[in-house]
């Protein structure tokens, strides 16, 4: 999972030309504070579209990721695999989180310089692409393979969505609703997915799992087509500045001249580095990265725990155990609702801040958090509590480390994105030999363990945030930055 803030500067540029002082190069800004062309200046209407549009699409992808998984049996016994003494039948689930962590480090990073619009729309039709040997395939390596590239697919139309937020939407206060509807349907998504699975399977084939995809996600194309506008700033900048290159003046962007003779290869090991280095440096970043890999990788995990405990306590089938879920998701939107008021929260810390006064305080987005993570110590009470609790952590960790980090808060999302992927691929991989050998009982209670030792980082980070924040040359970096607009701002 990545959220970015935007990638323009929109509102600090006075006019659409001026001239650089040592050349007739003509650089390129917004037209003033108001220019109608700045999405941070579109309608509410239009704003409100397009970010429908992005968590639509990052609910309904996501859902591919688990959908088959209710199916599990049907494609064992077409293909000749057998779960006896491993789950293999859960290869094309970690095949397509795999790709999802790839694509999130080495391809992503590529297309920072190219539209939103069009990105979205090239990966759209990929994926779709991929959908198609996901219903046809004729070997169980067919279908591992294809889903790697859907999971990637999938990865950068997450992104892309994530990153219309930013582009749209310029304050923290105005992205606080957004970027929780984005989350909810980033985690619903997953969850969803074996129920939607579980009727199709039942009532028709597991083929047709892939195939109603195939339907629904072509029919959708023009939706897309038609109402995805352009939004990163950068984009839309670039395309005034080739119009006046075609009326012969020397016009650039001022991302065109900072980029100019960075090669793709260089792009990518900054990018891919970068949250490494974060996740090994920063006690912050590798806290949050396990906290939220385990948060979201528990949710996969139940994809495979949820049939095993239902079935051998009630006999239920898988197709019957997959609408067990529903409860998680149900969980998931209740916690959506509960994020919602953290936000008062947060910006109430405003008033106590010694750092930065008038500005809220990092740690403030992990109040919440610490609650939500309750539930975990106790599954038992009810899957809709951990979905609520999942929605909750993943808000909490994906807000504070974008406050605290500000502009490398990109890359710290990233690896917390690339842990997200890793924790989904191969925990539930485990899910079988953990039930089978501990009982529903233990192995639920060790889910519980881990979860009681993580919920102390919240704890950590709010008591000591200030001192990890002083230690951190990254958040210390970002707090003068934070300090400087506050400045600039009276």
């Amino acid at each position: 999972m990545v959220f970015a803030r935007g990638d323009v500067s929109g509102h600090d540029d006075q006019t659409l030309e001026h001239h650089a002082s040592a050349s007739n190069i003509t650089i390129v800004s917004w037209d003033g504070d108001r220019d109608p062309g700045n999405p941070y200046n579109w309608s509410l209407s239009k704003k409100w579209t397009l970010t429908a549009l992005a968590a639509f699409t990052t609910f309904i992808t996501m859902m591919n990721g688990t959908i088959i998984t209710v199916a599990h049996e049907a494609i064992n016994a077409e293909f000749n695999i057998s779960d006896a003494s491993f789950p293999h039948s859960y290869w094309p689930v970690t095949s397509w989180a795999v790709g999802g962590g790839c694509f999130s480090l080495l391809i992503l990073p590529l297309m920072e310089d190219f539209g939103v619009r069009w990105v979205f729309l090239t990966t759209y039709l990929c994926f779709i692409c991929f959908v198609i040997p996901q219903a046809v395939a004729q070997n169980f390596a067919t279908l591992v393979v294809t889903r790697f590239f859907a999971g990637g697919c999938v990865a950068i139309l997450a992104n892309t969505s994530a990153t219309v937020i930013g582009n749209v939407w310029d304050s923290e206060k105005a992205r606080n609703v957004p970027v929780s509807l984005y989350i909810v349907t980033y985690l619903a998504g997953s969850s969803i997915g074996p129920v939607i699975g579980a009727p199709i399977y039942y009532y028709l084939s597991w083929r047709w799992i892939g195939y109603l995809q195939l339907i629904w996600y072509g029919a959708l194309f023009p939706m897309y087509f038609f109402l995805f506008k352009e939004c990163r700033g950068i984009a839309i900048l670039a395309h005034r500045a080739k119009a006046l290159r075609k009326d012969g003046k020397l016009a650039y962007t001022q991302h065109e001249i900072d980029s100019e003779g960075t090669s793709m290869l260089k792009i990518v090991a900054r990018s891919a580095s970068r949250p490494i280095v974060l996740f090994f440096t920063e006690s912050v970043v590798f806290v949050s990265t396990l906290w939220s890999a385990f948060t979201v990788g528990t949710l996969y995990l139940f994809t495979q725990s949820v049939e095993q405990v239902f079935a051998g306590l009630y006999d239920w089938t898988p197709a019957q155990a997959g609408y067990v879920q529903s409860a998680i998701v149900v969980g998931e939107i209740l916690g959506w609702i509960v994020t919602l008021f953290s936000g008062k929260l947060y910006f109430d810390s405003a008033s106590r801040n010694t750092e930065v006064p008038g500005e809220p305080i990092p740690e403030a987005r992990l109040y919440l958090a610490i609650v939500g993570d309750l539930p975990w110590i106790a599954p038992a009470i009810g899957l809709a509590m951990v979905g609520g609790g999942s929605v909750i952590v993943v808000t909490g960790i994906s807000d504070y480390v974008v406050d605290a980090y500000s502009k490398y808060a990109a890359s710290a999302i990233g690896i917390i994105a690339c842990g997200e992927n890793t924790f989904s691929a191969f925990l539930p991989l485990a899910a079988m030999s953990m039930y089978s050998t501990l009982g529903f009982n233990w192995a639920s209670t060790l889910l519980a363990f881990i979860s009681l030792a993580l919920s102390l980082a919240p704890i950590l980070f709010v008591v000591w945030g200030k001192q990890i924040r002083a230690r951190s040359p990254f958040m210390k970096e970002a707090m003068l930055e934070k300090r400087r607009k506050s400045i600039d701002s009276v």
